[in-house]
Order: structure tokens, then C-alpha cells, then sequence
């Protein structure tokens, strides 16, 4: 029998997934039985463990051994590798070109090491399908305390940690939460927002796939600290791993008294239930989402319109909060709000959780405390730029975020700082670009990606973004005029003060942060009849 006594990770996340984890998996099983090895190691399916480029990944603990871009072809090796006097396999460790040398463990590795993981903490440690686990890494702790405290006290400690909404809008969510306690009725809801549409970001995916009970704790507190007996999951039919691990966390959750009726033996009853949305990037919007649930068209409700705190579900007082707003809420309790406030920046606590896509080294999920620079996102976890390449321009936010320039990165990460560069925080999407990337090009995709997802109620949304994209393909197409310039900043001014929802309001971002700081490359499309980075056909 080995002397190693391990635990094998295999990434179960949808990217791994997707680059064959399940046949690994299999894979492992069989041969570890026929290397006589199965009784002395555990295999463990894991969610997201972050750095998606490098998928599929193997982690074996306690160790930390990385394995990155793993195949079934692969998998002999592995196992023969944990047999006694044995080294790790090299050809598949991480290999770091700074230093010119693989590194064993992923706790070694500046992608990881240079993150502060809080929401993340289980992803790609935990098993997302067993509860046991989930209790084992200190889960429902927190619910058992909360139910110690009067609902009060709770909603003092949330607002006292400066938690602010993490689906893009940055409410303080103490304040939410007291707004949904005060409103009165007996009748109240709870709703997770995981209606994640921006492209490219894949945060809320990867929580609800590698650590749903996290989620769940944080809305049971939520139900129990404003009077509500039931919640509603509102999660993306196109996440079926998603929904498939949190359908299985309510189970589990409900058989061991988490969930139900008179919850660890108290007066408190609360459930929830999945609502799989249909793909509409406005039902991410709040009101639009509460009358998709309702069997409604998700439309936002027009203005003045009240809060859902006060008017939401079938007109009840509804807590709304993003899956990643839960996740921290048992953290919160367990550990103190002065815990939770002594990281992130002066008005932005906690930490960020971003997708990092794009031209970098390093792509895949990250988290890092409120207030990073830029600089240290992109250069340091993300690993730079590839190829030797010039950085030019990271888009944060998602589509209706915008495009900040190199003379930004030190800029640091936080909701008011991205809002005052003509960016937002959004769902989390950073996308990085290099000096191959047309300015006018990427705000004309992004443009045309809220143009379609508009839901045509309001004339400014409707009429308006489809007059900018007009422009912009012609200016890329080199039919652009002298006067588009001014045309697209008067227009993208009125549709953000026009719209009727968040989804018009920030659709103009990429045009106007575009034009702020790469308005040369306009110039040269318009007056030149020249693309500078060779990309727009119509202006070569």
C-alpha cells in the first residue's frame, strides 16, 4: 500500500467540462484500480477552480500538485505519480517563463497567490454535489448563528460591513435588506439574480456550479432577516450545470433541516425554488426579472416606478440580490462586519470577482479585493500581454462597460473609481485588448449586442442605439462623416438620460468612453479613411 494518502480535484466546471473533465474523470477511476491505488486515494469532483485557459485541471492535496490542460492520455502518468518515491509530472505543471521553471504547487502561482478568494474560497475545493463537504469547509455555520440574532442585528451587521450589491448597480445592501424588513405584509420574497447575460463573464456560473450552498446560507439569512418564507433562484436556462448542482444543494439542504419548515428546530420556515429565465439580457434588469417570474414578457415596468422593496413579486416586498451579494453573506455573519470592512477601498468593500478574458496570458475567473489597480490585475495575475505585445485598452463591465486606456492602469478597481473613468463594475466582465483591436470596432460589437438585447419599450433604448450602430458601421465601412463625432455623443448623452432602465442607461458607455479616449482612431476612420489597426476592411 503507497505511503501518499491523497485527495484528487478534477475540475468540473463547464469550461473543463467542455475540454473533456468527464472522460478524465472516468479515466482516473479506472486506473487507479488498475494500479492497485483506489483504497488509499479519494476522487473528488470539484467546481471552477479559476484559471479556465489552463483546463482541464488535476489538483492533487494536500500538496497542491497543478495539473493544467490534462487529457485521458495523460491520466497513467498522474496515478504512477502518486506511488511512493515518486516525482510530479512535469510536462504538465504550470510552467512560469519569468522564472523559466514549472511550479508544483497552484499555491505558487502569481494567478492565484496575488487573489484574495472569499466568494471563491470553495470553488474547485469543494465537491458541489455532496452537503457534507460544503459543512466540512464551515457551511450553514453562519445560518445557525443568524438564527441566534434578531433580524435586526443582522441587517445592522450587513449594512455596518459596507457590502455593496455586486450585480453591477452597487446598492448598499444593509440598506436594501432594512428597506425589504421595513415594508410592511406578511407576505415577502426573496429572488438570487443569476440571470447572467454579459458575454464573456461567467462569475455567477461558476459560484452557483462550485459552491451553491454558499449562495443558498445567504438567502436563508436574507429570508429570516426580513420576514420572507420564500425564495426563487432566478437562474439562465443556457447554465445547466448551474441549475442542475443547485436543484441538487435544495435537496440536500432540505433533508438536513436547512430548509422547510421550522428550520434547525426554530419558528422559522423558509424554501426555495429554481426559475429558469429564457436568455433575455434585460431580465437581469430587477422589475424586468420579478414579471418574468410572474409568466410575464420581462419588460422593465415603466416610470416612476417603485422599488421592489416595496412593489415586487405579485406586488409583495422582494429582496433582490446577485448570487455573488449571497455568497458573501454567510462570510459576513461568521466573521464580523469589521472583518469584512477592513478590505476593499474607503466606499467599496470586500472584494471584486472579475472574468478575465481577452489578450492576456492568463484568462479565467479571478477575485481581488476592492481598490487593485489595474495594472496589477492584468500584468500580475493576468500575466500580461501575449507575444510582446502593447497593451491599448481593458473593457470592464460587461457590454455597457467602457474601454479605459493605458493611461488608467493604475487606476484602482472599485465601483466609484470605474464610474468616474466613464466604466462601470457591471457583472464582472474584463475583457483586455491589445494594439491589434480597433476602438471604433469594439464599441460597434459591443453597441450591437445591446441593440438587439433591447426590449424595444422605450423610444431613446429602441431607436436611439440603433441610430449609433448605424453610424459606427458606416464610419467602419469608411462612409463616416465629419459631424458623426458630435452626433454619437449627443445621442449617446440622451438615451443615458432617456432610457428607462439600466440596460439604456450604460448601452452608450462603450461609444462614449471610446470616444473620450481613443477619439484619434475616429479621426483617423472619418478624415483618413484609415483603420490604424488594420482591422475595419472599409478603412484599410
Amino acid at each position: 500500500m503507497p505511503e501518499k494518502k491523497c485527495t484528487i480535484l478534477v475540475c468540473q466546471g463547464t469550461g473543463c467540462i467542455s475540454g473533456g473533465a468527464e472522460q478524465i474523470l472516468n479515466s482516473l477511476e479506472t486506473e487507479l484500480v488498475r494500479q492497485n491505488l483506489s483504497g488509499a486515494m479519494q476522487i473528488k469532483h470539484a467546481g471552477c477552480h479559476g484559471f479556465c485557459q489552463r483546463g482541464p485541471l488535476v489538483v492533487i492535496e494536500p500538496e497542491g500538485i497543478f495539473y493544467t490542460k490534462v487529457t485521458p492520455n495523460d491520466i497513467p502518468d498522474i496515478v504512477h505519480s502518486l506511488q511512493p518515491d515518486t516525482v510530479p509530472v512535469e510536462r504538465l505543471l504550470y510552467y512560469d517563463t519569468t522564472i523559466n521553471r514549472p511550479i508544483k504547487s497552484f499555491r505558487d502561482i502569481p494567478f492565484y497567490y496575488k487573489q484574495q478568494r472569499l466568494v471563491l474560497r470553495n470553488c474547485g475545493v469543494i465537491n458541489p454535489e455532496n452537503i457534507d463537504d460544503a459543512l466540512a469547509a464551515g457551511g450553514y455555520q453562519a445560518l445557525r448563528k443568524a438564527l441566534a440574532m434578531k433580524p435586526t442585528e443582522i441587517i445592522e451587521e450587513i449594512k455596518k460591513s459596507g457590502l455593496r450589491g455586486l450585480g453591477g448597480a452597487g446598492f448598499p445592501t444593509g440598506r436594501k435588506w432594512e428597506a425589504a424588513f421595513q415594508a410592511p405584509g406578511k407576505d415577502k420574497y426573496i429572488i438570487c439574480n443569476g440571470d447572467e447575460g454579459d458575454p464573456g463573464a461567467f462569475q455567477d456560473r461558476s459560484v452557483l456550479e462550485g459552491d451553491p450552498h454558499s449562495v443558498l446560507e445567504g438567502m436563508i439569512i436574507a429570508g429570516f432577516a426580513i420576514g420572507a418564507r420564500h425564495g426563487y433562484a432566478y437562474v439562465r436556462n443556457e447554465y445547466p450545470f448551474a441549475v442542475h448542482r443547485l436543484g441538487i444543494a435544495i435537496k440536500q439542504a432540505r433533508k438536513r433541516g436547512f430548509l422547510g419548515k421550522n428550520i434547525l428546530g426554530s419558528k422559522f420556515s423558509f424554501d426555495v425554488e429554481i426559475f429558469q429565465g429564457a436568455g433575455a439580457f434585460v431580465c437581469g434588469e430587477s422589475t424586468a426579472l420579478v414579471l418574468s417570474i410572474e409568466g410575464k414578457r420581462g419588460m422593465p415596468r415603466p416610470l416612476p416606478r417603485p422599488r421592489t422593496t416595496e412593489v415586487g413579486l405579485w406586488d409583495k416586498p422582494t429582496l433582490l440580490n446577485n448570487v455573488k451579494t449571497y455568497a458573501n453573506i454567510p462570510l459576513i455573519i461568521n466573521h464580523g462586519s469589521q472583518w469584512f470592512a477592513s478590505r476593499g477601498s474607503e466606499k467599496s468593500k470586500g472584494t471584486a470577482i472579475f472574468s478575465l478574458t481577452g489578450k492576456v496570458v492568463n484568462s479565467g475567473l479571478i477575485e481581488v479585493t476592492m481598490g487593485t489597480r489595474l495594472r496589477e490585475i492584468i500584468y500580475d495575475i493576468g500575466g500580461g500581454i501575449p507575444d510582446g505585445r502593447a497593451f491599448k485598452a481593458v473593457q470592464t463591465g460587461g457590454p455597457s462597460g467602457g474601454c479605459l486606456p493605458p493611461e488608467l492602469l493604475n487606476m484602482p478597481v472599485d465601483f466609484d473609481s470605474l464610474t468616474a473613468a466613464g466604466s462601470m463594475m457591471g457583472s464582472g466582465g474584463m475583457v483586455v485588448m491589445d494594439q491589434d483591436t480597433c476602438m471604433v470596432d469594439i464599441a460597434r460589437y459591443f453597441l450591437d449586442f445591446t441593440q438587439r438585447e433591447s426590449c424595444g419599450q422605450c423610444i431613446p433604448c429602441r431607436i436611439g442605439t440603433k441610430q449609433m450602430f448605424d453610424i459606427l458601421d458606416n464610419i467602419t465601412q469608411g462612409r463616416g462623416k465629419p459631424e458623426d463625432i458630435d452626433t454619437l455623443l449627443e445621442l449617446g448623452n440622451s438615451i443615458k438620460d432617456a432610457s428607462l432602465c439600466a440596460l439604456g442607461q450604460s448601452a452608450p458607455n462603450p461609444v462614449l468612453s471610446t470616444i473620450r479616449y481613443f477619439r484619434d482612431e475616429y479621426e483617423a476612420h472619418i478624415y483618413e479613411g484609415h483603420c490604424p489597426a488594420g482591422v475595419c476592411h472599409g478603412c484599410l
